[in-house]
């Protein structure tokens, strides 16, 4: 069961990431600071920065995890047989690229976007992944399964040999980095869900850009996606004083998640137009509250979004009793955002919403404000039925 809204879910370990950072991140090498480089500036994204030099490009990795660590640095050679002194990267990639290996499945809408998707050689667990074109590939054998655990197979990945490796830092497999380092596989980190703002993490689909050589192709995917959020919350910028009142998550073993004031989907649902009735839980994960605190103050719900995997109001009142006390429950407006399943299972709420953060603000305002949406049908979200 999900338990939490617009993907704001995560509790990784980040224990461990003091470890990896000390073993493996590198201060910014005197060789990238020597080089002729232009700042390629971000229009949102904080995280990370890619530099053009003459045939190659630098990409800096400033943010891979919540923690304060050094940068990353990786050098994309634009010509093959350029010769750059490599000495303090932390990976060299070379083009043009003919396979990959991804671990989140929120990198694969990157490779379908800038029609690669046929690049994908590995992931982990493949029946999390919902794309179509991905899910032929992986229907025609020409994709290997890495796993189901949440640290991908590292031998099958060594066998695959790949071009380079994409790390999301929300597991375990930044464990995996010095052995792919001494497999001379470059593996890059992934710390796009560390980004607040919505077209922040969408943003890094640019960087994915730069490592297969289509930089241009990313700068448009996401010009287009930036065009399509705004245009939707100009919608929202005049709104009457009173806005609907929304509450978020569910129950897990009597505790209620829901996302703190702070996160990407609370952010989302501020830019709907929404009144978030858990405000007041300030982070940027998740906020763990009682049944009780979440019924004083939330039981006069206009709404009520990200209610798990629910499929109807009969199945969540059978699950737990109490959810009925809310007056979102008793009025139908329950939401979840499970709406598009691939084939075997994998919610593509959780696939493509980084990229598309147009498509979740154009559903919430949907849900919100009806009238302003006309033509407009649920994307991701859909209404749970009494039947």
């Amino acid at each position: 069961m999900k338990i939490s809204l617009l993907h704001s879910f995560y509790t990784a370990p980040y224990f461990i990431f003091f470890i990896f950072f000390i073993l493996f991140s590198c201060q910014s090498p005197k060789e990238i600071k020597e080089l002729d480089l232009i700042e390629i500036p971000n229009s949102y994204a904080t995280g990370f920065a890619v530099f053009q030099g003459e045939g190659f490009k630098v990409v800096e990795v400033r943010q891979a995890f919540p923690d304060k660590h050094p940068p990353f640095h990786y050098l994309v050679k634009e010509i093959p047989d350029l010769k750059l002194d490599e000495t303090g990267f932390d990976a060299v990639i070379s083009l043009p690229i003919s396979k990959v290996v991804l671990t989140s499945t929120t990198q694969v809408p990157h490779l379908d976007y800038l029609g690669v998707s046929d690049l994908l050689m590995g992931f982990p667990n493949l029946d999390l992944i919902s794309s179509p074109q991905t899910r032929k590939l992986i229907d025609a054998g020409k994709v290997t399964d890495l796993g189901s655990g949440a640290q991908a197979n590292i031998e099958k990945i060594i066998e695959l040999d790949p071009d380079w490796v994409m790390i999301s830092t929300l597991g375990e497999d930044l464990k995996n980095l010095e052995i792919l380092k001494s497999a001379k596989i470059p593996a890059i980190l992934n710390g796009e869900y560390v980004e607040q703002h919505p077209l922040g993490r969408a943003e890094w689909i640019k960087i994915t850009g730069v490592l297969l050589g289509k930089s241009k192709e990313a700068k448009t995917i996401f010009s287009q996606i930036e065009s399509d959020y705004n245009q939707a919350s100009d919608l929202v910028k005049e709104l009457p004083e009173s806005k609907p009142k929304v509450m978020a998550g569910v129950m897990y073993k009597d505790i209620w998640y829901v996302p703190g004031a702070d996160s990407w989907g609370a952010r989302l649902l501020e830019v709907a137009g929404g009144d978030y009735l858990f405000k007041d839980q300030k982070g940027t994960g998740s906020a763990q509250l009682s049944y009780e605190y979440v019924l004083e103050n939330a039981h006069q719900s206009d709404f009520w979004l990200g209610a798990a995997d629910f499929k109807t109001l009969e199945e969540m009142e059978n699950a737990d009793p109490r959810y009925k006390h809310f007056d979102a429950f008793k009025q139908g407006n329950v939401y979840t955002y499970t709406q598009k399943k691939g084939v075997t299972g994998g919610l593509e709420y959780f696939e493509l919403g980084y990229l598309r953060p147009d498509l979740i603000l154009r559903d919430l305002i949907k849900i919100l404000y009806p009238d302003l949406l006309p033509e407009y049908s649920l994307y991701f979200y859909t209404k749970l039925d009494e039947k």
